[in-house]
């Protein structure tokens, strides 16, 4: 299992309100391309978002399933990226400091293709993709929670 981390300069509650928002799911998750869908219950257990992975015009459309939730705490997913497979990834917030969160990024292959591939060669080929993952939703939380705070929501 690979695990990344990365303190994040708001509550966990902000964080936790960017990964609740489905549709912005490609814009913190490496790879994902495109969001075709959101199901109405999202974050719940069982809802879906329905996703391409990878470049226009060779990218994959499959789907995100949350597998666990906790709000606020933590939210566990199934990746999936047929023909290429299945990854359980976990998403764990943990208060830090005054009003920053340390969020740690956990991710596994559980189907397909990729899990014949040794855990340290499957380490090596996400941990950059998840840090940087990592640093897309610092960047939206901060954003979003900014907005938030000066009174000016988005236009």
């Amino acid at each position: 299992m690979t695990e990344v981390s990365r303190v994040i300069d708001v509550p966990p509650e902000a964080v936790f309100e960017v990964l609740a928002d489905g549709w912005l799911y490609a814009g913190w998750v490496v790879g994902s391309s495109h969001i075709r869908g959101v199901d109405g219950d999202w974050p719940a257990v069982g809802s879906r978002i329905h996703h391409s992975v990878g470049p226009w015009p060779v990218h994959i459309q499959d789907q995100t399933v949350v597998t666990a939730v906790e709000p606020g705490r933590s939210l566990s997913l199934e990746a999936r990226g047929w023909p290429l497979g299945a990854a359980a990834v976990g998403l764990t917030l943990v208060p830090h400091g005054e009003g920053e969160t340390l969020v740690r990024m956990t991710e596994h292959i559980v189907r397909g293709p990729g899990k014949v591939l040794p855990a340290a060669l499957q380490s090596l080929l996400v941990k950059p993709r998840n840090t940087e993952s990592l640093a897309r939703l610092a960047d939206l939380a901060t954003g979003k929670y900014a907005r938030s705070k000066s009174g000016h929501p988005r236009p």
